[in-house]
């Protein structure tokens, strides 16, 4: 079941213009550069690469489960599943349209046509960010 749960994020990149690339933003503003979700794993500023914008250790990392953007218990963390902030990480082109919220709120409006199934993909990773990660970037 979980090596089924990644492809379906593929159906919203699917949809949307052929190398167009969805940076994610965070803070009260949006505008502490997160990373971007789906540019090449080896770039620094993926959230696949786990040596750059994926790292555990970054401090600005959705992965850092200690960080402002990466706590289950920070309202401007896609793993908070509560949270209903509007600092919550937005996922946008480079010409700065919106795409949603990044969150595993599933109530929240506005939110990422995937985030169903992010939740899903937290939920059988039991919360661990590292398997998170390895997840989204099959």
């Amino acid at each position: 079941m979980i090596k089924l749960l990644s492809p379906l994020l593929g159906v919203f990149f699917a949809a949307q213009a052929e190398g167009q690339e969805f940076l994610i933003f965070g803070g009260d503003d949006h505008d502490v550069f997160l990373g971007c979700l789906n540019c090449n794993a080896f770039a620094s500023d993926a959230i696949c690469n786990e040596f750059g914008a994926g790292s555990e250790f970054k401090s600005e990392s959705i992965f850092n489960e200690f960080g402002k953007f990466g706590s289950e218990f920070s309202s401007s963390s896609p793993w908070n599943e509560f949270t209903s902030s509007d600092s919550v990480p937005v996922v946008v082109d480079r010409e700065g349209n919106f795409y949603g919220y990044l969150t595993i709120n599933t109530f929240r409006s506005n939110a990422v046509s995937f985030s169903k199934n992010l939740a899903k993909i937290y939920d059988v990773s039991d919360g661990d960010l590292g398997v998170v990660r390895n997840l989204l970037c099959q």
